[in-house]
């Protein structure tokens, strides 16, 4: 069931169509408000992205954390939703998965952005915060992560997951290297050191990253995976953006990004069995379509996936984040809890999916994972 307490002035439910007038107008203060919450360049159209008719609106306040990966995401949803519901407003501060897990353990925000699920032990943490029931994993966003670099007169080249995985250790120093050049010898590769560039902050782009690097090219890449980079840095930076500007500054760096933070940047296409599979929403579809549910998942409405990072199926893109919006399955406070449930129900609708993707080239989830999405949004409550 939708949310039944929420009504305008006169009572009446609040719906899409009652705002269709106002949204326009509103538009240009929407966008100053959310880029205010963290995000950067998303919703560059003029109108507001599109909600569902029968879309139910809170009145109040709304607060998230997390995820700089999600940011441009979450400017798209948060634009459409406020479109829509004047009376409602959503802050998201895209401080990093790791930051935002914690502010949403300590009962700052009402949901957490990360792009690596709850651990079992961070589930626990969160017990007293969601009045002693577990979190819930919600995977609303996916997106490949691009590997960019910047050299001039090079616009994409075809990097095996040893050779990454081997850049990124610091084992390959220098952009001529042999094993760079014999799968690229068309590309005119400079005599030139390469500067990585990795996350300063607690990230679960990072994590993903290292996930890939450790399944997709174990015998060179010997840390384990993490969300804390696990050697001394050559170059690092705060956030998705911090690594996108430095990059594009840096010649000769190299680093890895979200894709929405590519903005023209050249990108590697990444080795998957015999083939080069270049970055696209569609081949990382085919990865997370694959993907189980994590066995120790803490509730049966937790929907956090055991990614298969180092798959070689044909078509496919590996390199993948999966970025979840983690909420309590029950809150110490009922209108808390209905803010969340409203609110995600449009992130995970076609049409904010849709509208997501069409500025961060994210893939929308299937109807079968909406399905299940939904279902585990209608089981969040309160304690009484």
């Amino acid at each position: 069931m939708l949310p039944s307490n929420k009504h305008t002035k006169t009572g009446a439910p609040r719906h899409r169509g009652a705002y269709r007038g106002a949204a326009s107008a509103a538009l240009a203060g929407l966008l100053l408000a959310t880029t205010a919450c963290g995000s950067d360049d998303a919703v560059q159209g003029t109108a507001p992205p599109a909600v569902p008719d029968d879309l139910e609106c809170f009145s109040g306040s709304l607060s998230g954390a997390g995820s700089s990966a999600q940011e441009n995401a979450m400017t798209t949803w948060i634009a459409g939703y406020q479109s829509a519901c004047e009376d409602a407003r959503v802050y998201y501060d895209s401080i990093g998965s790791g930051g935002g897990r914690n502010q949403f353990i300590d009962g700052a925000v009402a949901f957490a952005g990360t792009d690596a699920a709850m651990d079992p032990d961070e589930n626990g943490d969160a017990m007293e915060r969601c009045g002693g029931t577990n979190t819930i994993n919600l995977p609303a966003y996916v997106v490949a992560i691009a590997v960019v670099f910047n050299l001039e007169g090079v616009d994409s080249l075809n990097l095996r997951p040893d050779t990454i995985a081997k850049i990124f250790n610091q084992d390959i120093t220098r952009w001529d290297d042999p094993e760079i050049a014999e799968d690229n010898p068309d590309a005119d590769l400079p005599d030139l050191e390469i500067t990585q560039v990795n996350r300063a902050d607690d990230s679960g782009t990072t994590e993903n990253f290292t996930n890939y690097l450790s399944q997709a090219a174990p015998d060179a890449w010997p840390h384990e995976a993490g969300g804390q980079w696990p050697i001394t840095p050559r170059e690092s930076a705060q956030g998705n953006s911090g690594i996108a500007d430095t990059v594009q500054r840096a010649e000769g760096s190299i680093g890895y990004v979200e894709m929405s933070h590519v903005h023209g940047m050249s990108t590697a296409n990444i080795g998957v069995g015999g083939e080069f599979v270049e970055i696209s929403p569609e081949a990382a579809a085919q990865v997370v379509a694959d993907s189980p549910r994590r066995e120790d998942n803490a509730s049966e409405h937790d929907l956090a996936l055991d990614l298969e990072y180092g798959t070689t199926e044909a078509g496919s893109y590996p390199l993948v984040l999966v970025s979840y919006e983690t909420v309590c399955e029950e809150y110490p406070d009922a209108t808390e809890a209905e803010n969340v449930k409203s609110f995600l129900r449009y992130v995970v609708s076609p049409e904010g999916q849709e509208a997501a993707s069409a500025e961060t080239g994210s893939t929308p989830v299937n109807d079968t994972l909406r399905e299940q999405l939904l279902a585990s949004i209608d089981a969040v409550g309160a304690r009484d």
